[in-house]
């Protein structure tokens, strides 16, 4: 299949974890905008968009420009951008070619560096986050003043990135909807039209209030080991893992070759290890270096020279940290955004 360590990707799984999320939405009557960050592949894109999804959501100028060469018509760019003249060229570019591109926007000073683009904005909150973003209360004289410099306020959105914590996630989701439902209420009291209300994470997916009319989880396409441990998803969902030689035995212990740089180095305080092994839920992933990963396994211990699969932390470090997916189908996808990070 490949020289390991390598991604491999079990496209039946990551097709039904589409379709489940797909549907939900549906059910729910709410738009579904896939963060296409966590696969940056437009193979992936495109089944995401013939499930339904009703755009992509990106985080980079980058990410934009290989979804939009891959047909993508309908794109966000989920952060605050601070534009210089060379981006303000390229959003052009992109939006010349007919892609609908909407910008996220948390000041007034980045929001008259995208005056005159024909792009739209959304004016980002902090929902419990505490990353980027303006508290609720800001957003209707916020929106007001982006509106003045000419630019189309599309509406509000946040990311309850706060969900990723044990049992976080229907709290996340409840000051997201208080939130969303406050901006849109102050964004109405300025004069303000309100398309969009834009939320959702892979952890606080199922307890989304009534407020958002779009979603935009990224992780729930392939699953990851963080997923697994909040309680968000089973083994059985996981479509995505490391596949990684067992190179030693050393300590009595599981020594492979997929380490930081196949894995990415993500651990949560709450994180039982450096991601878990597939098949095998009691073995702890107890030390990564670069090229190492150090597993305590239970029983005996698997053959020198067989492989592991390896579930990420976080798949989306895993991603940018490898040049393609082997398919359990057969063939190979690349991970053609892969270090588009401006």
């Amino acid at each position: 299949m490949g020289q390991t360590p390598y991604l491999r990707l079990d496209v039946a799984r990551m097709e039904a974890n589409l379709a489940a999320a797909a549907h939900s939405c549906a059910q729910a009557g709410v738009g579904l905008r896939p963060h296409a960050k966590t696969h940056k592949c437009p193979q992936i894109a495109e089944r995401q968009l013939a499930a339904g999804a009703v755009g992509l959501t990106v985080a980079t100028i980058g990410e934009a420009e290989v979804f939009a060469g891959d047909g993508a018509r309908d794109l966000f760019i989920g952060y605050p951008l601070w534009v210089d003249e060379a981006d303000r060229s390229r959003l052009a570019a992109l939006t010349a070619t007919g892609v609908r591109l909407t910008i996220g926007c948390d000041s007034v000073e980045a929001g008259t560096r995208l005056a005159g683009l024909d792009v739209s904005v959304l004016v980002e909150l902090d929902s419990g986050h505490h990353r980027s973003g303006v508290p609720a209360e800001r957003a209707g004289e916020l929106a007001a003043e982006l509106s003045e410099l000419g630019l189309d306020v599309a509406g509000a959105f946040t990311f309850p990135g706060h969900s990723y914590s044990p049992g976080a996630g229907a709290t996340a989701a409840e000051q997201e909807t208080a939130a969303l439902a406050q901006a849109r209420d102050e964004l109405r009291s300025s004069d303000v039209e309100t398309r969009v209300l834009s939320g959702g994470s892979t952890p606080s997916l199922a307890y989304s209030g009534t407020v958002a009319n779009e979603l935009r989880p990224g992780v729930y396409v392939f699953g990851d080991a963080q997923q697994v441990e909040l309680g968000t998803i089973g083994f059985d969902q996981v479509a995505l893992t490391v596949i990684s030689t067992v190179v030693s035995h050393a300590g009595g212990r599981v020594i492979c070759d997929a380490g930081s740089k196949a894995l990415g180095a993500d651990r949560a305080a709450w994180a039982t290890g450096y991601g878990r092994v597939l098949d095998v839920p009691d073995a702890r992933i107890v030390a990564l270096s670069e090229h190492h990963t150090t597993i305590e396994w239970p029983g005996a211990l698997p053959g020198l020279g067989s492989t592991v699969a390896i579930v990420p932390n976080h798949a989306c470090n895993a991603v940018n940290l490898n040049e393609y997916y082997q398919l359990s189908s057969g063939g190979r996808w690349p991970v053609a955004a892969r270090g588009r990070n401006n």
